[in-house]
C-alpha cells in the first residue's frame, strides 16, 4: 500500500513538472510571437530587421557638453518637459585634487546634470584651483542583451528587437513600473501625460529608414557614435570607433545584463 502511494505521488510529481514545462514552453513561444509582431509594427515595410545589428557607441573626450544632443532627443521624440524626464542626458564630472599629504592620487568626485545637461553647464561648483580633472559623459538605454527592464515587464509591453534596439510599446504599457525600478542605469521614467514607461528608443523610427538618431545627428563633435555592426566596410562608423578604441567599455559590465553602448576614455570613476 506505501510502495502504491509513493508510485502514485512520484507520477503526480511527475506530471506537474511536465505540465509545468509545457506551460512554460508555450508562454515563451506566445511571447516570442507577440515580440515579432510588436517588432513589424514598429518598423517600415521592407524592413528587415535581422540584417543589422545597430550599436551606440561614445567618446568622452569629445563631449563638450553642450546639450544640444538632449535637446534634440526631447523635440524628435516629444519627450516632456521637466526635469525629471530625459531619454538622455548628459553629466558633469568634476575630480577633485587630494589633500597634500594624503597620499592619494585623487580627492573628492563630484557629479552633477542640472537639467540633464540640455542647456549646458554653469560654472562649477568646485572652485578652479581644486580641480584635478573634469569631463562629460552622455548617458542612454544601455541596450542591454540580457534586459532587467523586458524580464520584468508582465505584459510583454518592453521588448528586445533582433537589430539590437529595446522597445517599449504604449499601446500595450500598463504603467506598472516594475521596468524603471529594474534598470540598473536609472534611463526610464514614467511619463506623465500617457502615464506608460518610457526611454531611448535610439530613435527607431528614423534608424528604421536609414537615418541616424536625432542625437547623434546633431553632435557639433561627434561625441555619439552610432552604426551597424553586421556593416563590415572599414568606412562604417562603428567600424572606425572599434577600430580605433580596442579598449572601449561599457557602464556597469559587471551586472551581467549585457550592455551595448561603448564608451572611449571612461574614467574609472563614471557610474
Amino acid at each position: 500500500m506505501k510502495t502504491t502511494l509513493t508510485r502514485r505521488r512520484i507520477l503526480r510529481a511527475l506530471s506537474g513538472a511536465v505540465a509545468g514545462l509545457l506551460s512554460l514552453a508555450a508562454s515563451r513561444k506566445a511571447k516570442a510571437a507577440v515580440q515579432k509582431m510588436l517588432v513589424a509594427s514598429h518598423t517600415p515595410k521592407g524592413y528587415d530587421p535581422t540584417k543589422h545589428k545597430w550599436l551606440m557607441a561614445l567618446d568622452v573626450e569629445r563631449c563638450i557638453g553642450c546639450g544640444l544632443c538632449v535637446e534634440a532627443c526631447k523635440t524628435e521624440n516629444n519627450v516632456p518637459l521637466g526635469p525629471n524626464y530625459f531619454r538622455t542626458w548628459i553629466e558633469r564630472y568634476v575630480i577633485t585634487k587630494p589633500e597634500p599629504g594624503s597620499g592619494e592620487l585623487r580627492g573628492e568626485v563630484v557629479v552633477d546634470s542640472p537639467n540633464g545637461g540640455m542647456h549646458g553647464f554653469p560654472s562649477s561648483l568646485v572652485p578652479k584651483e581644486q580641480i584635478l580633472k573634469s569631463f562629460y559623459v552622455p548617458k542612454l538605454c544601455n541596450l542591454c542583451e540580457h534586459s532587467p527592464c523586458s524580464q520584468v515587464c508582465p505584459v510583454g509591453a518592453t521588448f528586445d528587437t533582433p537589430d539590437g534596439a529595446v522597445l517599449v510599446d504604449p499601446k500595450y504599457c500598463i504603467g506598472c513600473g516594475f521596468c524603471i525600478q529594474a534598470c540598473p542605469y536609472g534611463c526610464r521614467f514614467m511619463n506623465p501625460i500617457t502615464k506608460t514607461a518610457e526611454k531611448c528608443s535610439l530613435c527607431y523610427h528614423r534608424i528604421t529608414r536609414g537615418l541616424k538618431p536625432a542625437c547623434v545627428e546633431v553632435c557639433p563633435t561627434e561625441a555619439r557614435v552610432f552604426g551597424d555592426l553586421k556593416n563590415q566596410a572599414p568606412d562604417d562608423p562603428i567600424q572606425r570607433f572599434l577600430g580605433k578604441n580596442k579598449a572601449a567599455q561599457s557602464l556597469k559590465a559587471h551586472l551581467g545584463t549585457g550592455p551595448r553602448v561603448l564608451y572611449a576614455d571612461l574614467d574609472k570613476e563614471v557610474r
